[in-house]
Order: C-alpha cells, then sequence, then structure tokens
C-alpha cells in the first residue's frame, strides 16, 4: 500500500542530505529532520533559522560549532561507529544561529528540529547523562534511549528519542495517539519516524510500520514495508505496531513537535489494545534488552 507518509529511503533526499524534511515538505508546522552524510574531512554550514536543533551522531563523530549574536560555542562529539553500537552524546544548536558541522573521519548525523519562539543557549549533550530505559516486556520489549524527551533534555518545542526494538519484536504497541489537545490527558505532536536495521549475515533487515485513522475527519492510513534509511510522517492516527522481522534488530528515531504551550508526551492508548500493558508487569523483559547501555560519566 503506497502512502503520501512513507518516504522510501531517497524520496527526501536533497544536496548533502539523505533526508530532508522540512514542516512544509511533511505539509505541518512545527516538526523536521535532516539526516547529514559527510566524507571525510568534510564539513556542512547551516542557519537554524526559525528552528532548534540538535546533532545527534547515528555513526562517526563531529565538531559542532553554533555562532550568534551572543556569542561562540563549538562541542566535539565523540558519536559511535553506530545507532547499534551505543548512546551517543549530542549537541543542542538555538534558533537564529549559524551551525557548522565537521567530520574529521566522516560520518551520517540526524538533526533533529522543531519550529520555537523561546531562543535556548547552546549545549552539549553527555552520553553518560542519557536515560535508557526498557519499555514493554515480552514480545513488547524494546529500549529508548531518551536524549531530548520532555523532562530530560530542556527544549523549547523539541521533543526527540531513540527506540531499539530487537528482531521479532513489536513497539509502538499498543498503538497510540498525540492528536487532541487535551490538558493532562493528550498532546498534539506532528511525529517522524527514521528507520534503521541491524542486518545479519550481510543480508539488510526489514520491518513494519502501521498507522491508522483516528476519527474526527483525522485520515492517515498507512501500512508500510520499511527499511534502513526510509521515513514514515505521522501527522495524526493511531501509530504502532513497529514490526521488527525476526533476526535483524531494528532502531528508529522519533522527532515531535507541536503548537501545545507546554512541552509534553502525552498519549491516548487505543482502546482496542491498551489492555496489553496490563499484562507487562506478569511477563519477563526481553533477556536481549538492553542492547547497550550509556557509558560511565
Amino acid at each position: 500500500m503506497s502512502s503520501p507518509y512513507h518516504l522510501p529511503a531517497g524520496q527526501a533526499a536533497d544536496g548533502p542530505y539523505a533526508v530532508a524534511v522540512t514542516p512544509e515538505y511533511a505539509g505541518w508546522g512545527h516538526a523536521g529532520l535532516r539526516v547529514l552524510e559527510l566524507p571525510e574531512g568534510a564539513s556542512h554550514t547551516f542557519d537554524t533559522g526559525d528552528s532548534e536543533w540538535i546533532v545527534l551522531p547515528l555513526g562517526g563523530g563531529c565538531t559542532v560549532t553554533a555562532v550568534d549574536d551572543f556569542g561562540h560555542e563549538m562541542f566535539r562529539l565523540t558519536g559511535r561507529d553506530s545507532v547499534f553500537d551505543g548512546v551517543s552524546d549530542f549537541a543542542y544548536v538555538p534558533r537564529d544561529a549559524r551551525a557548522t558541522v565537521f567530520a574529521p573521519r566522516g560520518g551520517q548525523f540526524a538533526l533533529t528540529g522543531a519550529r520555537c519562539t523561546r531562543r535556548l543557549p547552546a549545549r552539549y549533550g553527555p552520553a553518560a547523562g542519557v536515560p535508557v530505559e526498557l519499555r514493554g516486556s515480552g514480545a513488547c520489549s524494546r529500549q529508548v534511549n531518551n536524549f531530548a524527551a520532555a523532562g530530560v533534555f530542556a527544549c523549547d518545542r523539541l521533543i526527540a528519542v531513540e527506540v531499539l526494538t530487537p528482531g521479532g519484536n513489536w513497539s509502538s504497541f499498543p498503538p497510540h495517539k498525540h492528536d487532541e489537545h487535551r490538558p493532562g490527558e493528550e498532546s498534539v505532536l506532528e511525529e517522524i519516524y527514521y528507520f534503521e536495521f541491524a542486518a545479519h549475515d550481510g543480508v539488510p533487515g526489514l520491518g513494519y510500520q502501521r498507522v491508522a485513522p483516528s476519527g474526527h475527519g483525522r485520515a492517515t492510513d498507512v501500512l508500510a514495508e520499511v527499511r534502513g534509511g526510509d521515513v514514515v510522517l505521522i501527522p495524526d492516527g493511531w501509530h504502532g505496531p513497529s514490526m521488527a522481522v525476526p533476526g535483524h534488530h531494528m532502531y528508529y528515531l522519533n522527532v515531535m513537535a507541536g503548537p501545545d504551550p507546554e512541552r509534553a508526551w502525552l498519549i491516548s492508548d487505543h482502546p482496542d489494545h491498551a489492555w496489553v500493558r496490563d499484562t507487562w508487569p506478569d511477563q519477563p523483559v526481553d533477556p536481549r534488552l538492553p542492547l547497550y547501555t550509556p557509558p560511565s560519566p
């Protein structure tokens, strides 16, 4: 089933970006994602404009320089070999600045962004400070690296986390949504999923993503086979499950932002499947998790 919300690898490429999803491209107001690929010794400079950004190494290390009317900051990011090898450090770059990413050995870097109104200071996020959460149990077990979750790292609008799902497991389950403003119960958040998969004996992995209409005029409907480098846009709707085929671990980067005055991840579970959460205390967490833990401080 083809869908304008499923962007196979390369479809949203633009220049040095393997992925370049702006709010205009997505047809919404806030969340954006770029995946920057740099060869050895290369650099890339961009203006942050009206958005805040986090530079997160997917593979490789870099330096991030931020220059604006308030001064000059430079952060050295150790990074990691791949998203399946460890937690990464990261850098926050505020709106109305000019940022440069320099990769001495080359690499791939996610730029997670959100339109915002407040200018917060440029900052370094150490890998040792990233909370690693084991969510769910049994076949719903997954690992969440909460590097820029609400309440973990200060941003104006941006919320971003990484999810690692062992092969054969279901993530984003029970299906949930965040497309209504209901204070204390549910947030309005646009969301981007960016996928990578662990290969086995040189064979690439794959998975499946479902998004179902949530009603009230919201009609987003996606059933996509996803592979490394694919993106799924979720403006609304029940999203989940995200299914990893057996033998291949699945990674996805979630980027979220929205119009609500409070920066919060508040969700509603699908009423047909919410009961699944109640079964988790009676099942062990998948023994393959965590795939890794943060380095010591």
